[in-house]
């Protein structure tokens, strides 16, 4: 059970996973090696399961942001599976759903003809429908 200064750490990390942990105890009202025996031990019980970089993808030439809601064709997913770790220049996230949909795949692009590609190959392994992310609100 996590109490609440826990809590304070896991938001100031989401926040600034580069902080230093003298920095994070003076906002979490704890010493530094306080603060860093917590993060220690919320890594331990695998609260924190690692640390990434927030990419700005646009910059990063990844422009195109796309939703693709896929539909199996058959009850052997595997192949559908496979296709999408062999993509994982483009698939951001992918979730199990339930209701509209068996997958979701959250998916980032460099143009309109490398998605137009993509979904020419996905369509092998399943149906799907696409939207496009306009722009973030």
């Amino acid at each position: 059970m996590l109490d609440h200064t826990d809590k304070r750490i896991l938001e100031e990390l989401a926040k600034d996973g580069r902080i230093s942990m003298k920095k994070l105890g003076e906002k979490v009202h704890l010493t530094g090696q306080a603060a860093a025996n917590r993060v220690a031990k919320l890594e331990e019980d695998e609260v924190i399961e690692g640390y990434t970089v927030r990419l700005n993808y646009k910059k990063a030439g990844y422009a195109v942001h796309s939703f693709i809601t896929v539909f199996t064709k058959s009850f052997d997913h595997q192949p559908f599976l496979s296709f999408v770790e062999a993509q994982q220049a483009y698939v951001v996230h992918k979730y199990k759903i339930s209701g509209d949909g068996c997958y979701l795949l959250e998916c980032r692009f460099p143009s309109n003809e490398e998605l137009d590609r993509f979904l020419t190959e996905l369509s092998h392994y399943v149906n799907y429908k696409l939207s496009v992310a306009i722009s973030e609100i």
